[in-house]
């Protein structure tokens, strides 16, 4: 692993579950920078055990952040913060701002534009 580790912490008392917590602090860690390209993650079976979740549940954010372009898995090497992923949030972020100032100005209520990105999801 390279000098940076992803601090996570799950709150057990928070409705969103415990998988959402975990994907949404890695990808915000990448967008930040504090999680840079190259860094490599924890093994699965050892993020899984000092979480105190599923192994399949750290699979499936693997498997998500994978998706999204924010890590890339490389067999025996691990999985590592793609290079160009903070670059590539900091877009999304923008675009979101972007979204949201015309959400406003357009007149819709939150909930209305959230729905809108859900239903786009």
């Amino acid at each position: 692993m390279t000098d940076a580790e992803p601090l996570i912490r799950i709150d057990r008392e928070d409705t969103t579950p415990p998988f959402e917590q975990v994907r949404t602090q890695i990808a915000a860690q990448v967008a930040s920078g504090s999680l840079p390209a190259g860094t490599r993650l924890p093994p699965v079976r050892t993020l899984a055990a000092d979480l105190g979740l599923a192994v399949n549940t750290v699979a499936r954010v693997y498997k998500e952040l994978e998706a999204d372009g924010v890590v890339e898995t490389r067999g025996r090497a691990g999985t590592l913060v793609r290079s160009g992923a903070a670059r590539d949030l900091g877009q999304v972020r923008q675009a979101a701002a972007d979204y949201a100032a015309l959400c406003r100005t357009s007149g819709l209520a939150l909930p209305e534009a959230v729905r809108l990105v859900e239903d786009a999801w």
